[in-house]
């Protein structure tokens, strides 16, 4: 048996959405890079609201080993190609270090 291992550095990213549109989208970019995800479907509560979406979580994978600069990169490709796809404004991105996020929104790019 061949065993494998890498540092860790999870990092995720929470979107608004559709979670199959997500899947499809994840599975094509995972394919293409060499990459490991897990999709969870969510709840995002949050003051006046809520909206159901997903949270993709990014795993050094010791198959595909990256480096923590590497894997955040992908998780901004990841995420802008899914606030395209998955037709939203904005989505976090959450790493052991910071939370960082982005929005297209109109009325949040005004200054």
């Amino acid at each position: 048996m061949k065993v494998k291992e890498c540092s860790s550095w999870p990092v995720h990213i929470h979107m608004a959405g559709i979670v199959s549109v997500a899947g499809a989208v994840c599975r094509k970019f995972c394919d293409d890079i060499g990459l490991c995800i897990r999709i969870n479907k969510t709840t995002f509560i949050y003051e006046g609201g809520e909206e159901k979406g997903f949270t993709i979580s990014l795993m050094n994978y010791p198959r595909f080993p990256k480096t923590t600069g590497e894997i955040e990169n992908l998780a901004i490709r990841l995420g802008k190609l899914l606030r395209e796809k998955c037709k939203q404004e904005s989505f976090s991105i959450e790493t052991p270090n910071t939370t960082v996020w982005f929005s297209d929104r109109e009325e949040d790019n005004k200054e």
